[in-house]
């Protein structure tokens, strides 16, 4: 997105920071449906939602290593939450 271009309300919402934290919510979302399934115990979903922090920068640099950008945000997040 070009900035100058843009109004400061359109660069936050099509951030990488902000896409990520959509990401984040959706596995968290997919955490609860599995709870709630019997796949994965109870509570986990609550610690991910504690403990899982967006790191862009660390996010980029596992990228350069696994070449998968969803790859990448899954090893951060886990780094963090376990």
């Amino acid at each position: 997105m070009i900035s100058r271009y843009s109004r400061k309300e359109l660069i936050s919402i099509w951030s990488e920071e902000n896409k990520y934290k959509i990401w984040l919510d959706v596995e968290i979302a997919a955490a609860q449906a599995m709870e709630k399934l019997g796949q994965i115990p109870k509570g986990v979903s609550s610690v991910v939602r504690k403990k899982a922090r967006i790191n862009v920068k660390r996010i980029h640099q596992i990228e350069t290593q696994v070449k998968h950008d969803v790859i990448a945000f899954l090893t951060s997040v886990t780094e963090k939450a376990g």
